[in-house]
C-alpha cells in the first residue's frame, strides 16, 4: 500500500542543501551532492536492485555521475562487516545513507544520529526499532519495507496447500541474520498452527544452500520454505536451480525465483522497494520531521 508519495522538489531542496552541510565546516563547496549505499550483498548481487534504486533516483531528477556522487560500501554478504563499513561512512561525510538488505539499516542507525538514511528492508521496521511508527517514523530514519518475515505464515500456507499430504515442511534462515531466531520461531509457531512439523535448516554460503537441499531430500520433507534473507535474495537462481534439480517444492518471497525457474513466491516487488528507496531519498529536511514509511502488497507468482 502507497502510505505517502513525496515531491520532486523536496529531494531538490534535500541534496541541494544537505551536499553542502556536512562539508562546510570544513571550507570544502563540492561540485556535486555525496549519498552513502551501505549494502549486506557484493557489487555484482543482483544488479536488479541498483538498477531500480538509480531508476528511483532519477525519477527525483538525478543521475549519478552528473548531479550526484555515490559512495558504495558492500559488506559482500558478511553481515560483521557492516558496522566498519557504516563509519566510513560517516567519516566521508556523505549527506544520507542508503540502506539495502535489513542487517545495514539498524548497523546505519547506530553508527550515526544525525545523518539522514533511508531503509530498504524485509521486516517491520518498527519492531526492530528502527522508526517510532510507520506514520511517524521520527529520528533520522525512513524508508521502504516489504513485510517479507511478516507473511512468512502465510507462504507457509500456500506451499501446505499445494502439498497437502505432507506432514513435515522445512525452511532455510541464515543463522547470521539478526532476525534469525525471531523468524524461526514465527515460522514454528505457523507450522504448529496448521498440525505440520518444521525443520528448520540454517544456510549463510552457496555451499550451505547446496547441503540443505540435499538434507531436505534425506528428511523426505515435503517442500522447502526459504526464509527472508538479503543473502538469500541475491541467490535466487541457485535457490530455483536446485528446487528444479532435486523436485523440491520451494516457496520463496520475490517473484524474481519463479521468473528463474522457481516453483512458487508470494511477496512484495524487491524492485519497486528499491526504486522508491530512491525516491524517498528526498524525505528528509532538518526543518521537517521524515515522511511516514512505505510497505510494499505481497503478491503470489507461479
Amino acid at each position: 500500500m502507497h502510505l505517502d508519495q513525496l515531491k520532486r522538489r523536496e529531494f531538490i531542496t534535500l541534496l541541494g542543501s544537505a551536499a553542502a552541510w556536512p562539508l562546510a565546516a570544513r571550507g570544502q563547496q563540492p561540485a556535486m551532492p555525496v549519498i552513502g549505499v551501505l549494502s549486506t550483498r557484493t557489487a555484482g548481487d543482483d544488479p536488479r536492485v541498483l538498477t531500480a534504486f538509480h531508476g528511483g533516483l532519477k525519477e527525483a531528477g538525478f543521475i549519478e555521475g552528473q548531479n550526484l556522487r555515490i559512495e558504495y560500501r558492500f559488506a559482500g554478504n558478511q553481515y560483521d562487516r557492516l558496522p566498519m563499513l557504516a563509519a566510513d561512512l560517516v567519516r566521508h561525510g556523505v549527506a544520507l545513507i542508503t540502506t539495502m538488505g535489513t542487517p545495514a539499516a539498524p548497523v546505519a542507525k547506530a553508527a550515526t544520529a544525525t545523518i539522514p538514511i533511508v531503509f530498504g528492508i524485509g521486516d517491520d521496521p518498527v519492531q526492530l526499532g528502527l522508526v517510532a511508527s510507520l506514520n511517524r517514523p521520527g529520528g533520522n530514519l525512513t524508508g521502504v519495507t516489504v513485510l517479507s518475515a511478516e507473511i512468512g505464515a502465510k507462504r507457509l500456507q500456500l506451499v501446505h496447500e499445494l502439498v497437502p499430504k505432507a506432514v513435515m515442511l522445512a525452511a532455510l534462515v541464515n543463522p547470521t541474520n539478526m532476525n534469525a531466531e525471531l523468524l524461526s520461531k514465527d515460522l514454528q509457531a505457523a507450522a504448529s498452527n496448521i498440525g505440520l512439523e518444521l525443520h528448520l535448516l540454517r544456510a549463510s554460503t552457496e555451499r550451505d544452500i547446496e547441503a540443505a537441499f540435499a538434507t531436505v531430500l534425506k528428511l523426505r520433507a515435503g517442500a522447502l520454505l526459504v526464509g527472508t534473507d538479503p543473502f538469500f535474495n541475491s541467490r535466487s537462481d541457485q535457490l530455483a536451480r536446485l528446487g528444479v534439480r532435486h523436485a523440491v517444492p520451494t516457496i520463496f518471497q520475490f517473484r524474481e525465483f519463479a521468473v528463474a525457474g522457481g516453483l512458487m513466491s508470494y511477496g512484495g516487488s524487491i524492485t519497486d522497494a528499491y526504486r522508491h528507496v530512491g525516491i524517498y531519498a528526498d524525505a528528509f529536511s532538518r526543518a521537517r520531521s521524515p515522511p511516514t514509511c512505505r510497505c510494499n502488497s505481497p503478491r503470489k507468482s507461479n
